[in-house]
């Protein structure tokens, strides 16, 4: 009997565990962080495969809006993509995550680059996400940056 308690107990802290580690949060967290760490061994495929791929997505920065993945795609490796070395070292902080259903939450936080020139950009983000049957992905981005 001792044993089918303490096996009952094992199997309820697992399940919580395993409940805990697919939250939409922790998965959210697994996205920007899989996307950070993309940019930083200058993978820009990889990073925007935390995008929503499809011409509906939005992406709205610096006073422009670009639609659909394509374009995104195209506006990051036009901006930080010019030369091997140059995407420099990304960081995400103040992250905060928010559902709004149990298959949509956005995003706020702050970002921060590193440039092989010593330039450190920044600002700020709000995301929204979109659970899909592959995994949650940013269906728009808006992005602004701090004044240099």
């Amino acid at each position: 009997m001792r044993n089918t308690a303490l096996l009952l107990s094992f199997l309820l802290l697992s399940l919580a565990g395993l409940a805990q580690a697919t939250s939409p949060k922790s998965a959210i967290e697994q996205v920007l962080q899989s996307q950070v760490q993309a940019w930083n061994r200058e993978d820009l495929a990889s990073f925007m495969a935390g995008y929503w791929n499809s011409p509906e997505l939005t992406f709205f920065s610096g006073g422009e809006s670009a639609q659909g993945w394509q374009q995104a795609f195209d506006r990051y490796k036009k901006h930080y993509q010019n030369a091997p070395g140059q995407m420099g070292k990304l960081e995400f902080s103040d992250l905060r995550i928010e559902s709004a259903s149990p298959d949509a939450a956005f995003v706020r936080g702050r970002w921060h680059l590193t440039l092989p020139s010593g330039k450190t950009p920044h600002g700020l983000f709000t995301l929204v996400f979109r659970k899909f049957p592959e995994g949650w992905k940013i269906i728009h981005d808006h992005t602004s940056a701090a004044e240099p």
